[in-house]
């Protein structure tokens, strides 16, 4: 049992143990920021181009019903 303490007092006191929360924190929020940017931009030219194979889908049908085909 006194062996644990005596490590736990050198951890706790040694370099390798720093408080790097704050750090990890704003790395964690940059990473989110730019997965949010990539998805937004995906998302909107994917959505143009839904929106465009919908139109034409549109035109072509009342093309159709008209007799235009």
């Amino acid at each position: 049992m006194n062996f644990i303490r005596r490590l736990s007092r050198r951890l706790s006191q040694s370099e390798l143990v720093r408080n790097e929360e704050g750090a990890t924190a704003i790395e964690y929020g940059l990473i989110a920021a730019l997965i949010a940017v990539a998805a937004i931009t995906a998302m909107g030219a994917l959505g143009n181009s839904i929106s465009n194979t919908f139109n034409l889908v549109s035109n072509d049908m009342d093309n159709a019903q008209d007799g235009h085909l």
